[in-house]
């Protein structure tokens, strides 16, 4: 299997590159507690049709090293980094969900557009829902952190619980087997308690807004109206505000695991969009 080496602490860290290597190149960073599985649906159709789609593990998920440190988020944009740059990638379609696009706007922070031609937002915990100065709508942190403390206490209840709305199964349309749920409730202990709860944290203070309004490239922001996990008022909508002439599309009644339940829909607007 491929690995590489972080460039921030020789963490080893497992990924994966499908398709062609000359086709146009997208590059997926997860949601919290997953791994590449989460786009199986997008990566390997993309891939078929000729598009080269590369993802990885992040540290303390699925099959990258299981580490205490590092969940800070400049050092997991710092990975981000370190994988485009192994496989001296240009020219790509920088795809996050959820945590994974503070990780992609931090990324481009620290540096900088000259490998990124543009930038999907898929669900997105960015700008971050967290109260804030500049954001007084906000979830109170308090809320988060008993979250996080439920979390702590139960992980396995905490995940088979938060199916129905991570999926928004009590919405038209949203069919998921329940074999498929279990599945991907199966796959959320992919990721080290370490992990789940250090990102837990992070969330709590997670506040990329400034960061939005200095990207350079065309971004792509994906969201559906009943995201639980990430409510579009405060995360999606706001982010298409604060980016300069980014594109919004809504997914009527999805939720935030929409790369499930609105796999094909995602998948067409990832390509026509990496296509522009």
């Amino acid at each position: 299997m491929p690995y590489f080496e972080t460039s921030t602490d020789g963490t080893r860290l497992h990924y994966v590159d499908y398709g062609p290597r000359d086709g146009r190149t997208l590059v997926f960073v997860n949601s919290s507690y997953f791994g590449t599985e989460m786009w199986e649906f997008q990566m390997l159709a993309l891939a078929d049709e000729g598009y080269r789609c590369v993802g990885f593990d992040r540290r303390g998920h699925g099959r990258s090293d299981d580490v205490w440190g590092g969940f800070d988020l400049d050092t997991l944009a710092g990975d981000v980094g370190a994988l485009v740059d192994h496989l001296d990638l240009s020219d790509i379609t920088l795809v996050g969900h959820s945590i994974g696009t503070a990780e992609v706007v931090r990324y481009l922070t620290l540096h900088g557009s000259g490998r990124v031609a543009r930038v999907a937002l898929v669900a997105g915990m960015a700008p971050g829902p967290a109260r804030s100065a500049d954001h007084p709508e906000g979830v109170d942190p308090a809320l988060i952190e008993a979250g996080n403390e439920v979390f702590r206490k139960d992980r396995p209840a905490f995940f088979a619980s938060g199916a129905d709305d991570f999926f928004a199964l009590h919405r038209p349309g949203n069919e998921v087997s329940p074999a498929a749920v279990q599945y991907w409730v199966d796959r959320c202990a992919g990721a080290t308690a370490r992990a789940g709860n250090a990102l837990g944290e992070l969330v709590v203070t997670l506040n990329v807004a400034p960061e939005l309004a200095k990207i350079d490239v065309p971004v792509l922001v994906v969201h559906g109206t009943h995201d639980v996990s990430a409510p579009i008022a405060l995360t999606g909508e706001r982010a298409a505000r604060l980016i300069p002439g980014s594109t919004l599309l809504v997914y009527e009644d999805a939720g935030h695991g929409l790369f499930v339940t609105h796999a094909d829909q995602l998948t067409a607007d990832l390509r026509e969009f990496a296509n522009r």
